[in-house]
């Protein structure tokens, strides 16, 4: 059997359906069919920001947003310039889908709910006579002269333009890989980090702003970071991850964190603070009170690492115990040994080679009438919206190039 379409999109994800409505939308009269081969479409999308979605960010200049993505940050710009985080929320209130900025920038349904997304997706696709079909793993591509066929395990589609939406799917990218593109091998992007260290033993949840520095590298991050019952995590770290993604995993994940507590303050101000909190506290317990901007228990674990005991004053502080306390607080040193997905958003860094791909269509520079968009591609970004909105851009742009053409 061979099902004909005008256009067939391999991937039911966020890119994908969002690339098929949009291309419904500027024509309808094309004939589209989303292949997935999950049992249901749109998984990633659902266990999204905690079940909530977290759509887009609410950072609204091109040259800024790129910022966010370790890779794919000089090729996004063209792109963003075209389709950005304030198209999104245009095209989804457009939709009847409200989004609202939380504190940190991200942006949720008002709904507070993945659903609102899905049922939107679903909705449309129906509404616009697009044909989703689930169960079809992709087995073989061929490329004619003027038409795709797509062989899946269950029968075998034609189509005139084919657009690969598939993630990070290591089945396809051997397909690709076999039809000359370049992948660049994956490696996990968003990770937190694994440590056994008595100084954050019984901290869980404690969390601080800091400046955070893989030893003998120039890699750091600052951010808040959490402590967790394996170790670190939390924006900061995420973020270390993500610009580290190819270097840590060179490292095998076995390397020295180096922690400064007090974010970009150096040994020496930490010295001349703690200097003057001797003088002015002087018959006060040191660790009573943190008198930095974090919570009293990791001060009292960085006191009691620094060798000064629950009932040293800050008076019978030796110059010795000055200076660990001041090293403690600015170059704590943490081994790392190993790391753990962060939630279930496993973020990869990896994908089709970027300089294959024209970036004003998403087309593939190898093949013609093959487009790609979203994860599929070496692009990825740190948490908080920003591979989301990848996939609406990138899905957007192949619309409007096939569309156009």
């Amino acid at each position: 059997m061979n099902a004909k379409y005008d256009i067939i999109i391999v991937g039911g994800g966020a890119a994908g359906f969002f690339t098929a409505i949009n291309i419904a939308e500027q024509n309808p009269k094309l004939k589209i069919a989303i292949l997935e081969r999950g049992k249901n479409v749109l998984e990633k999308v659902r266990i999204s920001g905690g079940g909530r979605c977290n759509v887009t960010h609410a950072c609204f200049v091109p040259n800024e947003l790129v910022k966010f993505y370790p890779r794919g940050e000089k090729e996004l710009r063209g792109p963003f310039h075209q389709f950005c985080s304030g198209d999104t929320i245009e095209w989804f209130e457009k939709h009847g889908v409200a989004l609202k900025i939380e504190d940190d920038g991200r942006m949720f349904p008002t709904t507070d709910s993945s659903q609102t997304i899905i049922d939107c997706f679903l909705g449309l696709t129906q509404k616009l006579k697009i044909e989703v079909l689930t169960g079809q793993s992709v087995q073989s591509l061929f490329h004619g002269e003027d038409y795709w066929k797509v062989e899946t395990n269950h029968e075998t589609f034609s189509c005139r333009k084919l657009v690969m939406t598939t993630g990070s799917n290591p089945k396809i990218w051997e397909l690709l890989e076999n039809m000359n593109h370049t992948i660049v091998p994956p490696v996990p992007s968003l990770f937190t980090f694994n440590i056994k260290d008595a100084r954050i033993k019984d901290l869980m949840g404690v969390s601080a702003l800091a400046k955070v520095k893989v030893k003998n590298t120039k890699l750091e991050a600052t951010g808040p970071l959490l402590i967790t019952h394996w170790g670190m995590s939390g924006p900061g770290i995420l973020r270390l991850s993500a610009w580290g993604a190819r270097l840590l995993a060179e490292k095998n994940y076995q390397f020295v964190l180096e922690v400064n507590w007090l974010n970009d303050v150096t040994v020496e101000e930490a010295m001349e603070t703690l200097k003057e909190l001797k003088q002015e506290h002087a018959k006060k317990a040191v660790s009573k009170k943190s008198p930095f901007e974090f919570p009293n228990r990791l001060w009292e674990s960085l006191v009691s690492a620094s060798g000064i005991s629950n009932e040293t004053k800050w008076a019978d502080l030796s110059k010795k115990q000055l200076t660990d306390l001041a090293n403690q607080l600015t170059h704590a040193h943490f081994q790392v040994n190993g790391k753990s997905t962060f939630k279930e958003e496993f973020v990869t860094a990896g994908g089709i080679d970027l300089r294959e791909i024209n970036f004003k269509t998403m087309e593939s520079k190898l093949h013609q009438n093959l487009y790609f968009a979203g994860e599929i591609v070496n692009i990825d970004a740190i948490t908080g919206g920003f591979n989301f909105q990848n996939a609406w851009t990138g899905g957007f742009i192949v619309a409007h190039s096939i569309t156009a053409s």
